[in-house]
């Protein structure tokens, strides 16, 4: 499904102004630049072309998106930095550029409040708890029953330190008072490999990938990392009703642009962000990738920013997690 997107997506190219821009001028009269800080095809790049050639077709804006992958994001999001701050550079920033980041790295080429102005949330990914379909464990409680049977034992695996399958698995050590081994791999199909042949006893993934592997039989999801239950896996019991009362990991994502962008200029992107996810294409798009659409002001992202960063630098620091170069 994601190549079809890219394929659809690759080039977004249509001129003309939003249309609900009158008030702001001639805003856009040039395309805009729409930078992804991850490789094309992955879930931020395909959710963000999904997002981005709704707007074209709803305003007939010329969005053109540009991937810029690498350390963790960092790159992607300082070339939002240094745009202009006229609207015709904008970004994808997520809990990992945003968040995470910020106390996971020495230091950054950016700085979150002082380079960056938050324009809208566009959406949530959350994760599953998953055991190999031959483990003994049924639920978040018989997960934590035997971590504490057996101290240093366990051991569960991400795509890489500072991940949410990572920050989601520090925050129920956290929670769950267990201690368990934390394995970082290079991608997400290594630590699923791992899984399925006993060599870790859990993981936090997408909902999008784990299902696919609760339907095959291969593993058993027994937790999900959202407040309340999803529509992508409604029969499995989100770790808050499961006994660790308010565990939530939430991945998501939205849009950044450089610090100075007019007021009015945020606003216009977003509304037309927001009216975007309304379209059922896009709602439909968003839900076969595991993500639900989401909405608020920039204020309220920026809100969101800030609880999150507070949030993941208190788990890094409980974790003990070294800080990268």
């Amino acid at each position: 499904m994601q190549r079809k997107f890219l394929r659809c997506l690759t080039a977004l190219a249509i001129s003309a102004s939003f249309a609900s821009a009158a008030s702001a001028g001639a805003y856009p009269d040039k395309p805009i630049t729409f930078v992804v800080p991850s490789a094309a095809g992955g879930s931020p790049d395909v959710l963000s072309r999904l997002i981005t050639t709704q707007i074209a077709k709803d305003t007939g804006a010329t969005m053109v998106v540009e991937n810029r992958p690498g350390a963790a994001g960092n790159i992607g999001i300082a070339l939002v930095k240094r745009g202009a701050p006229d609207g015709y550079t904008v970004g994808y920033g997520n809990i990992n550029t945003l968040a995470v980041n910020r106390s996971l790295f020495k230091r950054l080429p950016y700085d979150v409040d002082q380079d960056l102005t938050p324009v809208a949330h566009m959406f949530d990914l959350y994760n599953a708890l998953i055991v190999p379909a031959d483990s003994p464990v049924k639920s978040v409680q018989g997960l934590i029953d035997l971590a504490r049977q057996q101290p240093g034992r366990l051991s569960y695996g991400a795509s890489g330190v500072g991940t949410t399958g990572h920050m989601g698995g520090e925050l129920f050590k956290s929670m769950a008072k267990v201690d368990v081994m934390f394995i970082p791999y290079n991608g997400g199909p290594a630590a699923i490999q791992d899984l399925l042949g006993g060599r870790l006893d859990y993981l936090f993934v997408n909902t999008s990938e784990a299902g696919p592997l609760v339907k095959s039989g291969k593993v058993r999801a027994i937790g999900v990392s959202s407040l309340k239950r999803l529509s992508l896996m409604p029969d499995v019991p989100t770790l808050d009703e499961s006994g660790l009362k308010g565990y939530e990991t939430v991945a998501w994502g939205g849009v950044v642009a450089p610090k100075g962008t007019p007021a009015d200029v945020v606003a216009t992107l977003n509304k037309a962000i927001q009216k975007a996810l309304q379209a059922p294409e896009v709602r439909t798009g968003l839900a076969t990738l595991g993500a639900e659409p989401a909405t608020g002001s920039p204020e309220e992202f920026k809100q969101l920013i800030d609880r999150e960063t507070v949030k993941w630098q208190k788990i890094i620091e409980t974790a003990g997690i070294e800080k990268l170069d």
